[in-house]
Protein backbone atom coordinates (compact mmCIF):
# COMPACT_ATOMS: atom_id res chain seq x y z
CA UNK A 1 0.00 0.00 0.00
CA UNK A 2 2.63 2.30 0.69
CA UNK A 3 4.42 1.69 -2.76
CA UNK A 4 1.23 3.01 -4.19
CA UNK A 5 0.84 6.10 -2.18
CA UNK A 6 3.60 7.19 -3.22
CA UNK A 7 3.19 6.43 -6.89
CA UNK A 8 -0.19 8.67 -6.12
CA UNK A 9 2.24 11.26 -4.43
CA UNK A 10 5.02 11.33 -7.11
CA UNK A 11 2.91 11.02 -10.42
CA UNK A 12 3.06 14.22 -12.61
CA UNK A 13 -0.29 13.66 -14.31
CA UNK A 14 -2.14 12.87 -10.61
CA UNK A 15 -0.35 15.86 -9.26
CA UNK A 16 -1.20 18.43 -12.31
CA UNK A 17 -4.83 16.59 -12.62
CA UNK A 18 -5.47 17.01 -8.53
CA UNK A 19 -4.68 21.13 -8.64
CA UNK A 20 -6.22 22.21 -11.36
CA UNK A 21 -9.46 19.92 -10.17
CA UNK A 22 -8.70 21.93 -6.90
CA UNK A 23 -9.07 25.27 -8.47
CA UNK A 24 -11.71 24.56 -10.56
CA UNK A 25 -14.00 22.92 -7.55
CA UNK A 26 -13.23 25.86 -5.54
CA UNK A 27 -14.53 27.98 -8.22
CA UNK A 28 -18.02 25.75 -8.57
CA UNK A 29 -18.44 25.70 -4.67
CA UNK A 30 -18.09 29.44 -4.46
CA UNK A 31 -20.93 30.11 -6.77
CA UNK A 32 -24.70 30.19 -5.35
CA UNK A 33 -26.27 27.46 -7.15
CA UNK A 34 -23.33 25.52 -8.34
CA UNK A 35 -23.33 22.71 -6.03
CA UNK A 36 -20.28 19.48 -6.10
CA UNK A 37 -22.49 16.86 -7.97
CA UNK A 38 -23.33 19.30 -10.54
CA UNK A 39 -18.97 20.37 -10.94
CA UNK A 40 -18.46 16.26 -10.77
CA UNK A 41 -21.01 15.62 -13.65
CA UNK A 42 -19.65 18.22 -15.85
CA UNK A 43 -16.48 16.64 -15.58
CA UNK A 44 -17.77 13.06 -16.48
CA UNK A 45 -17.31 13.87 -19.70
CA UNK A 46 -13.48 14.82 -19.81
CA UNK A 47 -12.65 11.31 -17.46
CA UNK A 48 -13.82 9.59 -20.83
CA UNK A 49 -10.31 10.33 -22.12
CA UNK A 50 -8.51 9.57 -18.40
CA UNK A 51 -6.67 6.83 -17.09
CA UNK A 52 -9.02 5.49 -14.27
CA UNK A 53 -6.85 6.10 -11.32
CA UNK A 54 -6.72 10.03 -12.54
CA UNK A 55 -10.42 10.11 -13.51
CA UNK A 56 -10.77 8.83 -9.72
CA UNK A 57 -8.51 11.28 -8.63
CA UNK A 58 -10.03 14.46 -9.95
CA UNK A 59 -13.59 13.31 -9.04
CA UNK A 60 -12.11 13.56 -5.39
CA UNK A 61 -10.51 16.72 -5.56
CA UNK A 62 -13.42 18.55 -7.18
CA UNK A 63 -15.82 17.01 -4.18
CA UNK A 64 -13.39 17.81 -1.36
CA UNK A 65 -12.83 21.59 -2.53
CA UNK A 66 -16.44 22.46 -3.86
CA UNK A 67 -18.03 21.03 -0.47
CA UNK A 68 -15.83 23.45 1.56
CA UNK A 69 -15.70 26.46 -0.92
CA UNK A 70 -20.23 26.67 -0.60
CA UNK A 71 -18.88 28.03 2.27
CA UNK A 72 -17.31 31.63 1.09
CA UNK A 73 -21.36 32.58 -0.39
CA UNK A 74 -22.47 31.50 2.90
CA UNK A 75 -20.64 33.68 4.89
CA UNK A 76 -20.11 36.51 2.61
CA UNK A 77 -23.71 36.95 1.43
CA UNK A 78 -25.72 33.87 3.29
CA UNK A 79 -26.35 31.99 0.28
CA UNK A 80 -24.73 28.45 0.95
CA UNK A 81 -22.82 27.43 -2.14
CA UNK A 82 -23.49 23.92 -1.21
CA UNK A 83 -26.37 22.20 0.64
CA UNK A 84 -24.09 20.83 2.97
CA UNK A 85 -23.14 24.30 4.11
CA UNK A 86 -26.43 25.28 5.16
CA UNK A 87 -26.33 24.03 8.67
CA UNK A 88 -24.02 26.96 9.75
CA UNK A 89 -24.59 29.79 7.18
CA UNK A 90 -26.09 31.86 9.67
CA UNK A 91 -23.23 31.77 12.25
CA UNK A 92 -20.92 32.45 9.38
CA UNK A 93 -22.65 35.55 8.13
CA UNK A 94 -23.15 36.85 11.09
CA UNK A 95 -19.22 36.82 11.81
CA UNK A 96 -18.34 38.34 8.51
CA UNK A 97 -20.99 41.29 9.29
CA UNK A 98 -18.88 41.33 12.75
CA UNK A 99 -15.56 42.05 10.23
CA UNK A 100 -14.51 38.15 10.55
CA UNK A 101 -14.86 36.97 7.69
CA UNK A 102 -11.20 36.00 6.91
CA UNK A 103 -10.61 34.14 10.29
CA UNK A 104 -14.05 31.85 10.08
CA UNK A 105 -13.42 30.86 6.12
CA UNK A 106 -10.09 29.78 7.53
CA UNK A 107 -11.81 28.09 10.52
CA UNK A 108 -13.77 26.97 7.74
CA UNK A 109 -10.97 25.81 5.55
CA UNK A 110 -9.07 24.30 8.03
CA UNK A 111 -11.40 22.33 9.92
CA UNK A 112 -12.61 20.75 6.57
CA UNK A 113 -8.96 19.90 5.54
CA UNK A 114 -8.60 18.31 9.30
CA UNK A 115 -12.04 16.08 8.56
CA UNK A 116 -11.12 14.92 4.82
CA UNK A 117 -7.81 13.89 5.91
CA UNK A 118 -9.66 11.93 9.29
CA UNK A 119 -12.67 10.43 6.92
CA UNK A 120 -9.84 9.18 4.36
CA UNK A 121 -7.97 7.27 7.30
CA UNK A 122 -10.62 5.82 8.83
CA UNK A 123 -11.78 4.69 5.54
CA UNK A 124 -8.38 3.36 5.02
CA UNK A 125 -7.91 1.66 8.40
CA UNK A 126 -11.43 0.54 8.27
CA UNK A 127 -13.70 0.27 5.30
CA UNK A 128 -14.78 -3.24 5.16
CA UNK A 129 -16.08 -3.14 8.96
CA UNK A 130 -17.75 0.28 8.00
CA UNK A 131 -19.35 -1.33 4.93
CA UNK A 132 -20.45 -4.58 6.96
CA UNK A 133 -22.53 -2.09 9.01
CA UNK A 134 -23.49 -0.15 6.20
CA UNK A 135 -25.00 -2.63 4.94
CA UNK A 136 -26.93 -3.68 7.70
CA UNK A 137 -28.93 -0.62 7.28
CA UNK A 138 -32.69 -1.36 5.76
CA UNK A 139 -35.42 1.15 5.17
CA UNK A 140 -36.13 1.05 8.51
CA UNK A 141 -33.17 2.42 9.75
CA UNK A 142 -32.15 4.95 7.23
CA UNK A 143 -35.97 6.75 7.28
CA UNK A 144 -35.61 7.13 11.26
CA UNK A 145 -31.82 8.22 10.43
CA UNK A 146 -33.54 10.56 7.97
CA UNK A 147 -36.47 11.76 10.38
CA UNK A 148 -33.41 12.44 13.19
CA UNK A 149 -31.60 14.82 10.66
CA UNK A 150 -35.29 16.38 10.52
CA UNK A 151 -34.90 16.30 14.17
CA UNK A 152 -31.53 18.09 14.57
CA UNK A 153 -33.28 21.07 11.77
CA UNK A 154 -35.61 22.00 15.00
CA UNK A 155 -33.11 21.54 17.53
CA UNK A 156 -30.37 24.13 15.81
CA UNK A 157 -33.23 26.40 15.17
CA UNK A 158 -33.47 29.60 17.67
CA UNK A 159 -36.86 30.90 16.79
CA UNK A 160 -40.22 29.26 18.81
CA UNK A 161 -41.04 25.25 18.38
CA UNK A 162 -44.11 25.82 16.74
CA UNK A 163 -42.65 28.08 14.04
CA UNK A 164 -40.10 25.58 13.73
CA UNK A 165 -42.58 23.15 13.28
CA UNK A 166 -44.36 24.95 10.71
CA UNK A 167 -40.88 25.94 8.54
CA UNK A 168 -40.45 21.81 8.17
CA UNK A 169 -43.82 21.00 7.27
CA UNK A 170 -43.53 23.91 4.31
CA UNK A 171 -40.01 21.93 3.33
CA UNK A 172 -41.91 18.39 3.50
CA UNK A 173 -45.04 20.48 1.40
CA UNK A 174 -42.73 21.07 -1.69
CA UNK A 175 -40.73 17.50 -1.37
CA UNK A 176 -44.10 15.99 -1.82
CA UNK A 177 -44.74 17.54 -4.97
CA UNK A 178 -44.19 14.80 -7.53
CA UNK A 179 -45.16 11.53 -8.37
CA UNK A 180 -46.02 9.79 -5.73
CA UNK A 181 -43.73 6.71 -5.11
CA UNK A 182 -46.09 3.91 -3.47
CA UNK A 183 -48.88 4.75 -6.11
CA UNK A 184 -47.65 6.14 -8.91
CA UNK A 185 -49.65 9.08 -9.20
CA UNK A 186 -49.10 12.62 -9.48
CA UNK A 187 -49.28 15.40 -6.41
CA UNK A 188 -49.29 19.21 -6.40
CA UNK A 189 -48.27 19.18 -9.75
CA UNK A 190 -51.40 21.09 -11.49
CA UNK A 191 -50.79 18.96 -14.75
CA UNK A 192 -47.15 20.48 -15.25
CA UNK A 193 -45.54 17.27 -16.51
CA UNK A 194 -41.91 19.40 -15.38
CA UNK A 195 -42.94 18.93 -11.86
CA UNK A 196 -43.52 15.07 -12.20
CA UNK A 197 -39.86 14.88 -10.95
CA UNK A 198 -40.37 16.88 -8.04
CA UNK A 199 -38.72 20.52 -7.00
CA UNK A 200 -34.77 20.31 -7.20
CA UNK A 201 -33.46 21.20 -3.98
CA UNK A 202 -30.62 23.20 -5.46
CA UNK A 203 -33.08 25.53 -6.85
CA UNK A 204 -35.39 25.00 -3.75
CA UNK A 205 -32.27 26.49 -1.91
CA UNK A 206 -31.02 29.26 -4.24
CA UNK A 207 -34.86 30.60 -4.01
CA UNK A 208 -35.05 30.32 -0.03
CA UNK A 209 -32.05 31.96 0.43
CA UNK A 210 -30.22 33.88 -2.16
CA UNK A 211 -33.48 35.87 -3.94
CA UNK A 212 -34.96 36.32 -0.35
CA UNK A 213 -31.65 37.21 0.65
CA UNK A 214 -31.68 40.03 -2.46
CA UNK A 215 -35.65 41.09 -1.88
CA UNK A 216 -34.43 41.68 1.79
CA UNK A 217 -31.27 44.05 0.70
CA UNK A 218 -33.89 46.11 -1.75
CA UNK A 219 -35.47 46.88 1.47
CA UNK A 220 -32.59 47.54 3.75
CA UNK A 221 -32.05 51.09 4.61
CA UNK A 222 -28.82 52.19 2.47
CA UNK A 223 -26.55 51.95 5.06
CA UNK A 224 -26.83 48.26 4.92
CA UNK A 225 -26.47 47.91 1.26
CA UNK A 226 -22.77 47.36 1.83
CA UNK A 227 -21.03 44.82 3.99
CA UNK A 228 -18.66 46.06 6.46
CA UNK A 229 -14.95 46.26 5.50
CA UNK A 230 -12.62 43.73 6.53
CA UNK A 231 -9.94 44.89 8.67
CA UNK A 232 -8.46 41.21 9.55
CA UNK A 233 -5.12 41.06 7.92
CA UNK A 234 -4.17 37.84 6.38
CA UNK A 235 -1.80 36.53 8.97
CA UNK A 236 -3.70 37.84 12.14
CA UNK A 237 -6.80 36.18 10.61
CA UNK A 238 -4.52 32.95 10.04
CA UNK A 239 -3.26 33.20 13.94
CA UNK A 240 -6.94 33.61 15.30
CA UNK A 241 -7.78 30.81 13.38
CA UNK A 242 -5.64 28.52 14.81
CA UNK A 243 -6.25 29.60 17.90
CA UNK A 244 -9.77 28.42 17.78
CA UNK A 245 -9.42 25.43 16.16
CA UNK A 246 -6.88 24.44 19.12
CA UNK A 247 -9.59 25.82 21.54
CA UNK A 248 -12.29 23.64 20.10
CA UNK A 249 -9.99 20.27 18.83
CA UNK A 250 -12.18 17.91 20.42
CA UNK A 251 -14.70 19.06 18.30
CA UNK A 252 -13.18 18.50 15.56
CA UNK A 253 -12.03 14.91 16.57
CA UNK A 254 -15.83 14.29 17.21
CA UNK A 255 -17.20 15.83 14.38
CA UNK A 256 -14.87 14.34 12.11
CA UNK A 257 -15.26 10.60 13.20
CA UNK A 258 -19.04 10.80 13.34
CA UNK A 259 -19.32 12.57 9.83
CA UNK A 260 -16.83 9.89 8.29
CA UNK A 261 -19.70 7.18 9.69
CA UNK A 262 -22.94 8.87 8.61
CA UNK A 263 -21.39 9.10 5.33
CA UNK A 264 -20.81 5.30 5.42
CA UNK A 265 -24.61 4.96 5.42
CA UNK A 266 -26.41 4.90 2.45
CA UNK A 267 -28.21 7.98 1.42
CA UNK A 268 -26.62 10.21 4.02
CA UNK A 269 -24.55 12.33 2.47
CA UNK A 270 -22.49 15.11 3.90
CA UNK A 271 -25.88 17.59 4.42
CA UNK A 272 -27.50 15.28 7.40
CA UNK A 273 -23.65 14.91 8.78
CA UNK A 274 -23.53 18.54 8.89
CA UNK A 275 -26.84 18.65 10.35
CA UNK A 276 -26.81 16.16 12.76
CA UNK A 277 -23.20 17.53 14.24
CA UNK A 278 -24.17 20.69 14.52
CA UNK A 279 -26.75 19.81 16.30
CA UNK A 280 -24.74 17.74 18.32
CA UNK A 281 -22.29 20.92 18.80
CA UNK A 282 -25.04 23.08 19.99
CA UNK A 283 -26.37 20.48 22.88
CA UNK A 284 -22.59 19.69 24.33
CA UNK A 285 -22.10 23.43 24.02
CA UNK A 286 -21.80 26.03 27.12
CA UNK A 287 -23.29 28.64 25.18
CA UNK A 288 -26.47 27.04 23.17
CA UNK A 289 -27.75 30.64 22.82
CA UNK A 290 -25.16 31.69 20.83
CA UNK A 291 -26.22 29.42 17.91
CA UNK A 292 -27.08 30.96 14.56
CA UNK A 293 -25.97 34.33 15.82
CA UNK A 294 -21.92 33.57 15.23
CA UNK A 295 -20.76 31.14 17.27
CA UNK A 296 -17.69 29.62 15.89
CA UNK A 297 -17.78 26.83 18.01
CA UNK A 298 -20.86 25.14 15.46
CA UNK A 299 -18.35 26.60 12.42
CA UNK A 300 -16.09 24.18 13.46
CA UNK A 301 -18.35 21.19 14.20
CA UNK A 302 -20.09 21.50 10.89
CA UNK A 303 -17.28 22.06 8.50
CA UNK A 304 -15.51 19.25 9.61
CA UNK A 305 -18.06 16.97 9.73
CA UNK A 306 -19.38 17.90 5.87
CA UNK A 307 -15.90 17.07 4.79
CA UNK A 308 -15.13 13.82 6.54
CA UNK A 309 -18.65 12.46 5.54
CA UNK A 310 -17.12 12.46 1.66
CA UNK A 311 -14.68 10.03 2.91
CA UNK A 312 -16.97 7.47 4.58
CA UNK A 313 -19.53 7.78 1.45
CA UNK A 314 -17.33 6.25 -0.53
CA UNK A 315 -17.08 3.05 2.07
CA UNK A 316 -20.52 1.16 0.46
CA UNK A 317 -19.63 2.60 -2.84
CA UNK A 318 -16.22 1.04 -2.93
CA UNK A 319 -17.24 -2.36 -0.85
CA UNK A 320 -21.00 -3.03 -2.55
CA UNK A 321 -21.17 -0.77 -5.25
CA UNK A 322 -23.82 0.90 -3.02
CA UNK A 323 -23.66 4.60 -4.10
CA UNK A 324 -23.59 6.67 -0.62
CA UNK A 325 -24.17 10.37 -1.98
CA UNK A 326 -24.90 11.76 -5.53
CA UNK A 327 -21.28 12.36 -6.22
CA UNK A 328 -19.92 8.50 -5.36
CA UNK A 329 -23.46 7.48 -7.76
CA UNK A 330 -21.76 9.31 -10.64
CA UNK A 331 -18.35 7.84 -9.67
CA UNK A 332 -19.42 3.81 -9.81
CA UNK A 333 -20.62 4.92 -13.37
CA UNK A 334 -17.14 6.18 -14.07
CA UNK A 335 -15.50 2.74 -12.74
CA UNK A 336 -17.90 1.06 -14.44
CA UNK A 337 -17.71 2.76 -18.00
CA UNK A 338 -13.67 1.42 -17.38
CA UNK A 339 -14.46 -2.12 -17.26
CA UNK A 340 -14.19 -2.09 -13.01
CA UNK A 341 -17.05 -2.95 -10.76
CA UNK A 342 -17.53 -1.95 -7.09
CA UNK A 343 -17.26 -4.85 -4.74
CA UNK A 344 -15.92 -6.80 -2.19
CA UNK A 345 -13.28 -8.01 -4.81
CA UNK A 346 -12.05 -4.23 -5.62
CA UNK A 347 -9.38 -4.56 -2.90
CA UNK A 348 -7.79 -7.95 -4.32
CA UNK A 349 -8.90 -7.52 -8.05
CA UNK A 350 -7.94 -3.61 -7.90
CA UNK A 351 -5.78 -2.65 -4.86
CA UNK A 352 -3.93 -0.03 -7.25
CA UNK A 353 -7.46 2.17 -7.60
CA UNK A 354 -8.48 1.52 -4.16
CA UNK A 355 -4.74 3.18 -2.86
CA UNK A 356 -5.16 5.87 -5.64
CA UNK A 357 -8.45 6.94 -3.86
CA UNK A 358 -7.08 7.30 -0.34
CA UNK A 359 -3.89 8.84 -1.80
CA UNK A 360 -5.82 11.23 -3.68
CA UNK A 361 -8.38 12.19 -0.60
CA UNK A 362 -5.61 12.97 1.51
CA UNK A 363 -3.27 15.31 -1.71
CA UNK A 364 -6.28 17.17 -2.61
CA UNK A 365 -7.32 17.90 1.64
CA UNK A 366 -3.50 19.22 1.37
CA UNK A 367 -3.14 21.45 -1.78
CA UNK A 368 -6.74 22.53 -0.60
CA UNK A 369 -5.52 24.38 1.93
CA UNK A 370 -3.46 26.86 -0.42
CA UNK A 371 -5.83 27.05 -2.62
CA UNK A 372 -8.44 28.13 -0.25
CA UNK A 373 -6.36 30.52 1.64
CA UNK A 374 -5.77 32.34 -1.83
CA UNK A 375 -9.66 31.87 -2.40
CA UNK A 376 -9.89 33.67 0.98
CA UNK A 377 -7.93 36.69 0.32
CA UNK A 378 -9.43 37.31 -3.12
CA UNK A 379 -13.01 36.73 -1.80
CA UNK A 380 -12.75 39.23 0.84
CA UNK A 381 -12.42 41.51 -2.62
CA UNK A 382 -16.77 41.03 -2.57
CA UNK A 383 -17.22 42.48 0.12
CA UNK A 384 -15.99 45.83 -0.80
CA UNK A 385 -18.98 45.73 -3.81
CA UNK A 386 -21.99 47.49 -2.96
CA UNK A 387 -24.70 44.98 -2.51
CA UNK A 388 -27.01 47.02 -5.32
CA UNK A 389 -24.36 45.74 -7.36
CA UNK A 390 -23.51 42.83 -6.43
CA UNK A 391 -26.97 41.04 -5.76
CA UNK A 392 -28.25 41.13 -9.09
CA UNK A 393 -24.84 39.44 -10.48
CA UNK A 394 -25.48 37.04 -7.90
CA UNK A 395 -29.08 36.47 -9.04
CA UNK A 396 -28.38 36.06 -12.74
CA UNK A 397 -25.10 33.13 -11.83
CA UNK A 398 -28.48 31.76 -9.00
CA UNK A 399 -30.86 31.77 -12.05
CA UNK A 400 -28.24 30.48 -14.17
CA UNK A 401 -27.36 27.60 -12.26
CA UNK A 402 -30.87 26.24 -11.01
CA UNK A 403 -31.53 26.23 -14.68
CA UNK A 404 -28.36 24.14 -15.84
CA UNK A 405 -29.14 21.31 -13.26
CA UNK A 406 -32.32 20.82 -14.31
CA UNK A 407 -32.41 22.15 -18.13
CA UNK A 408 -35.66 23.73 -17.54
CA UNK A 409 -37.06 27.03 -17.30
CA UNK A 410 -39.42 25.46 -14.15
CA UNK A 411 -36.58 25.58 -12.00
CA UNK A 412 -36.12 29.46 -12.80
CA UNK A 413 -39.71 29.72 -11.60
CA UNK A 414 -39.09 27.39 -8.56
CA UNK A 415 -36.57 29.86 -7.65
CA UNK A 416 -39.07 33.13 -8.12
CA UNK A 417 -41.50 31.43 -5.93
CA UNK A 418 -39.29 29.91 -3.57
CA UNK A 419 -37.86 33.65 -2.97
CA UNK A 420 -40.88 35.21 -2.27
CA UNK A 421 -41.96 32.27 0.25
CA UNK A 422 -38.53 32.67 2.30
CA UNK A 423 -38.44 36.50 2.61
CA UNK A 424 -42.06 36.34 4.07
CA UNK A 425 -41.39 33.52 6.47
CA UNK A 426 -38.18 35.26 7.68
CA UNK A 427 -40.05 38.21 7.97
CA UNK A 428 -42.69 37.14 10.29
CA UNK A 429 -39.80 35.23 12.17
CA UNK A 430 -39.99 31.82 10.55
CA UNK A 431 -36.70 30.31 10.19
CA UNK A 432 -35.62 28.60 6.79
CA UNK A 433 -33.18 26.16 8.10
CA UNK A 434 -35.88 23.36 8.92
CA UNK A 435 -37.31 24.16 5.43
CA UNK A 436 -34.13 23.79 3.80
CA UNK A 437 -33.86 20.32 5.12
CA UNK A 438 -37.50 19.31 4.77
CA UNK A 439 -37.27 19.94 1.56
CA UNK A 440 -33.52 17.84 1.03
CA UNK A 441 -34.52 14.88 3.16
CA UNK A 442 -38.02 15.05 2.80
CA UNK A 443 -38.42 12.30 -0.69
CA UNK A 444 -35.76 10.08 1.38
CA UNK A 445 -38.26 10.30 4.50
CA UNK A 446 -41.39 8.90 2.40
CA UNK A 447 -40.00 6.82 0.41
CA UNK A 448 -38.31 4.66 3.17
CA UNK A 449 -41.43 5.10 5.75
CA UNK A 450 -43.50 3.76 1.96
CA UNK A 451 -40.89 0.65 1.57
CA UNK A 452 -40.92 -0.30 5.30
CA UNK A 453 -44.26 -0.13 5.53
CA UNK A 454 -44.86 -2.21 2.72
CA UNK A 455 -42.11 -4.93 3.54
CA UNK A 456 -44.58 -4.91 7.69
CA UNK A 457 -47.84 -4.92 6.08
CA UNK A 458 -48.98 -1.92 8.04
CA UNK A 459 -47.44 -2.85 11.19
CA UNK A 460 -45.98 -0.21 12.86
CA UNK A 461 -44.18 -1.74 15.91
CA UNK A 462 -41.72 -3.22 12.86
CA UNK A 463 -40.02 -0.09 13.24
CA UNK A 464 -38.92 -1.30 16.73
CA UNK A 465 -37.74 -4.62 15.81
CA UNK A 466 -34.35 -4.26 13.99
CA UNK A 467 -31.90 -3.03 16.99
CA UNK A 468 -30.51 -0.64 14.83
CA UNK A 469 -34.11 0.62 13.59
CA UNK A 470 -35.05 0.62 17.45
CA UNK A 471 -31.92 2.85 19.06
CA UNK A 472 -32.51 5.36 16.26
CA UNK A 473 -36.28 5.42 16.62
CA UNK A 474 -36.06 5.55 20.12
CA UNK A 475 -33.63 8.23 19.97
CA UNK A 476 -35.78 9.96 17.61
CA UNK A 477 -38.57 10.01 20.17
CA UNK A 478 -36.62 11.07 23.00
CA UNK A 479 -35.65 14.49 21.17
CA UNK A 480 -39.48 14.45 19.72
CA UNK A 481 -40.46 14.68 23.96
CA UNK A 482 -37.96 17.38 24.50
CA UNK A 483 -38.83 19.60 21.95
CA UNK A 484 -42.53 19.37 23.32
CA UNK A 485 -40.95 20.11 26.70
CA UNK A 486 -39.85 23.15 25.24
CA UNK A 487 -42.68 24.07 23.68
CA UNK A 488 -44.99 23.82 26.44
CA UNK A 489 -42.36 25.37 28.94
CA UNK A 490 -40.22 28.00 26.64
CA UNK A 491 -36.91 29.06 27.91
CA UNK A 492 -37.12 32.96 28.76
CA UNK A 493 -35.50 35.22 26.22
CA UNK A 494 -31.99 35.83 26.64
CA UNK A 495 -29.00 38.05 24.33
CA UNK A 496 -26.71 35.96 23.13
CA UNK A 497 -23.55 35.81 24.49
CA UNK A 498 -20.45 37.12 22.96
CA UNK A 499 -19.36 35.27 20.11
CA UNK A 500 -15.60 33.57 20.69
CA UNK A 501 -13.08 33.45 18.79
CA UNK A 502 -9.87 31.86 20.96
Amino acid sequence: MMTDLVWVFTNPWILLVVAACTFYGTFIGAMPGLTATMAVALLVPFTYFMDPMVAISAIVATTTTAIFAGDIPGALMRMPGTPASAAYVDDAHQRARQGKARSTLIVSLLGAAFGGLAGVTILAIMAPQLARFAIRFSSFETFWLAVLGLTCALLTSNGSVVKCFASLFIGLLIASIGIDVAVGYPRFTFGNYELFDGVSFIPAIIGLFALSELLRSVGAPKGELTMPSIREPMGAALASAARTLWRFRLNMVRSSTLGTLIGALPGAGADIAAWVCYAISKRCSSTPEAYGHGEIEGIVDGGSANNAAIGGAWTPALVFGIPGDSVTAIAIGVLLLNGMTPGPHIFTDSPLIVHTLYGAFALSNLMMIPVGLIAIALSSLVLRIPRRVLMPVVLLFSLVGAWAITGSTMAIWIVLALGIVGYLMEDNGFPLAPAILGIVLGGIVEQNFMTSMMKAQGNLLAFFDRPWAATLGGLTLLLWVLLLVRAIYPRPPSTPNATRDH
